[in-house]
């Protein structure tokens, strides 16, 4: 029968049963106490120079690494904090991130990331992933309901913040865009600049922030009674490919019919339209004003600035981050709230040498 197998990673190798070196691992190859170790790690103050050479020896040697997870619970509680969005292809997402990352880093927490990639089963997943592994507390921006995943957490003492959703319930913190007023500002613009045919460009309704802004851009027209014709579009999907797909829909209309001003929903829908209705003879933005509603730095150029709505990513991550650490540290005491970030119309040149059909005549 051949001998167990040994780990050699230095002169005195320890047996690894799972082949991981373990805390007890390192106390051996030293010579001193598992409570040595843990004090070399946590509390060093506490230990000599000496010993805490020795025992930083024994873990080169081993390869020891720490088990993170283990010792915040040992310490009484994890450090880590969860972020879920819902796709990280889209700037305002990283701009929360690095938001809430500022915030958690000055707080001593650390900030792990996943992305659902609009996939509504991934983003369970993610919540799990995060649950098993015993996080202090969870941001979740979803694009819809959620209360089940978040139920489960709370439930087991985790405290969860929403971020651009508003669960329109009063158990559950949130920080929130304010939507509606996003599709305003965008159906307001293409108003104020003479678009006579507006076109809303949009995916499922069953997403909140779609839903708002299509809510918003409504409240626009109805502001303006008898000035605009209104058409609105339900893409697949918010892509690239369907911005382009509804650029062949309606490239070959005649500019009586075609319409005169485009909204899109997001902006990778309006750069994937901007891109292909040029292939059809007609210019962005003199024949065709187009915006997009989220400010996406990632969502491609088509050789024209894009006319958006600013939505404040890293404020809200920040806002999101502060309401968590209050909750984790005031259970019983802490009172939830519901944090509104005013979005900015952002003007760029996909817009700005638009000709108004009654100037062109």
């Amino acid at each position: 029968m051949s001998a167990p197998a040994t780990e050699r990673r230095g002169e005195d190798a320890v047996p690894a049963v799972d082949g991981t070196p373990k805390l007890r691992d390192v106390a051996r190859h030293a010579g001193v106490s598992v409570g040595t170790v843990s004090h070399v790690l946590n509390h060093p103050d506490k230990v000599s120079e000496k010993t805490i050479a020795r025992v930083r020896a024994s873990i080169e040697a081993l390869g020891f690494v720490r088990d993170a997870n283990a010792s915040s619970l040992a310490a009484g509680g994890s450090r880590s904090i969860g972020l879920v969005v819902i796709d990280l292809g889209n700037s305002m997402f990283v701009d929360v991130a690095l938001g809430a990352q500022d915030v958690a880093t000055a707080a001593g927490l650390k900030l792990l990331l996943a992305a659902s990639q609009d996939d509504f089963a991934l983003q369970k997943a993610n919540v799990d992933f995060f649950d098993e592994a015993r996080v202090a507390g969870l941001l979740l921006a979803p694009m819809q309901d959620s209360s089940e995943q978040t139920r489960r957490l709370r439930a087991r003492g985790r405290p969860v913040v929403l971020v651009n959703y508003d669960p329109e319930a009063d158990d559950t913190c949130s920080v929130i865009v304010d939507n509606e007023q996003v599709g305003y500002l965008a159906g307001r613009h293409m108003i104020d600049l003479g678009c006579e045919r507006l076109m809303f460009v949009h995916g499922a309704l069953a997403m909140q922030p779609v839903r708002l802004r299509l809510e918003g851009f409504r409240r626009a027209v109805r502001e303006a009674p008898g000035r605009v014709r209104v058409e609105e579009v339900a893409m697949p999907d918010l892509t690239v490919e369907s911005g382009e797909l509804l650029a062949d829909r309606i490239g070959g209309r005649g500019p009586g019919t075609r319409p005169d001003g485009v909204v899109a929903v997001t902006d990778t829908l309006a750069a994937g339209f901007i891109g292909r209705i040029r292939e059809h003879g007609i210019e962005v933005p003199r024949d065709m004003a187009v915006m997009g509603c989220d400010d996406n730095s990632a969502a491609p150029r088509r050789g024209v600035s894009l006319t958006t709505v600013s939505m404040g990513g890293s404020d809200l991550g920040r806002a999101a981050m502060r309401l968590l650490i209050d909750e984790m540290g005031r259970e019983r005491t802490h009172v939830h709230q519901r944090v509104v970030v005013e979005p900015e119309l952002v003007t760029g040149g996909s817009t700005a040498g638009f000709v108004p059909p009654a100037s062109a005549s």
